[in-house]
């Protein structure tokens, strides 16, 4: 189950609360879940109960009772419990992870798209400077990957709804306005001719568009201190251990548990990550996450493959599955920033 997962059956929860009469409450469109902080229980959290609350008429405990009771056989779950004012945690099956890898099989690059934003119509206005019109570029992609009608204000909306029926926002509001929405974004040059492509967008995009963008030579350099080179390694060690598992005879199966927290982390944070970047036009929220997730793989990567004298094995076949799913997401990570992810470095 991925935290994007675990919000949805959070909201389904409170939906059910409130159609069968224990919640009198607005549901809300969405419900936020992350995780877990110090002294927390399990891998996830979330507030739910404290934000509904006060509409509700209840004290947050009793809110986070009654969706506890809605939760705790859920699959995927192996407990949920309140703590404090009325946080609920939860901890996660021992083979979430086995979850996680096969919906990052199947959805490819795609892992980590969605409908949230569904009915959201949102036009940005015409730019000249450069980093700003890639900045935005680049949100419309994201706004597109989950769910939402994005684009620029001489682009005709796709089913553009009629002035007297406007489209939601995240917000609730009327999202298609006619005036047409601005990024604050730092001025930048993309100067591809001096950096190549993908340096360029990554010193344009792993800033915040608010901040001075980074400083281009120093991505050119191949050494762990580039956080682009260490993105685009990570990706292409995925595919030298996808290429040395088969030399040796074997290949990604998530067959049994695998003890990797940070990785599964992340990977399982992937779309939560793309859907908030989304909400808040950030890109660069993107861009950290692909660090994460880099750094992890490469923390994990010498797990993998067997070593000395030892035979693959089940463990090493779902170590691999592991892997190739973080290369998964590094790829399709960076599609979306516009990046190339190579074979080989």
């Amino acid at each position: 189950m991925t935290p994007a997962d675990l919000s949805l059956t959070v909201l389904h929860a409170v939906r059910r609360a409130v159609d069968d009469g224990a919640l009198r409450v607005d549901v809300p469109p969405t419900v936020k879940v992350e995780r877990a902080r110090p002294g927390g229980v399990g891998e996830y959290a979330s507030n739910v109960a404290l934000t509904l609350s006060r509409s509700a008429g209840r004290t947050a405990l009793d809110i986070a009772g009654i969706l506890e009771e809605r939760l705790r056989d859920t699959p995927g779950l192996q407990a949920v419990d309140v703590t404090g004012p009325g946080f609920l945690n939860f901890t996660l099956r021992p083979d979430a992870g086995g979850e996680l890898v096969r919906a990052v099989r199947e959805a490819g690059d795609a892992y980590g798209s969605g409908t949230a934003l569904a009915g959201v119509t949102v036009r940005f206005a015409d730019l000249t400077e450069s980093r700003a019109l890639l900045v935005t570029e680049t949100v419309v992609r994201l706004l597109r990957s989950q769910g939402a009608d994005a684009g620029f204000a001489q682009e005709a909306p796709a089913n553009a709804p009629a002035q007297h029926e406007p489209a939601r926002e995240e917000t609730g509001q009327p999202a298609h306005d006619a005036t047409p929405q601005r990024i604050h974004v730092h001025p930048g040059p993309y100067e591809p001719r001096f950096l190549g492509v993908d340096a360029a967008r990554w010193a344009l995009l792993r800033a915040a568009p608010q901040d001075r963008p980074l400083d281009g030579p120093p991505l050119l350099v191949q050494h762990e201190r580039n956080s682009l080179f260490r993105v685009r390694y990570a990706h292409s060690r995925v595919r030298r251990l996808l290429h040395n598992a088969a030399q040796l005879g074997f290949g990604p199966a998530y067959e049994t548990p695998v003890h990797a927290p940070e990785l599964l982390g992340v990977l399982g944070d992937h779309p939560v990550v793309l859907l908030t970047a989304a909400r808040h036009r950030a890109p660069d929220r993107v861009a950290r996450h692909l660090e994460a997730t880099a750094d992890a793989l490469l923390a994990f990567q010498h797990t993998v493959l067997p070593l000395g004298d030892e035979k693959p094995s089940a463990a090493h076949r779902s170590r691999l599955a592991l892997a190739e799913a973080a290369g998964t997401v590094l790829a399709g990570g960076l599609s979306v920033l516009g990046i190339s992810a190579p074979e080989r470095i």
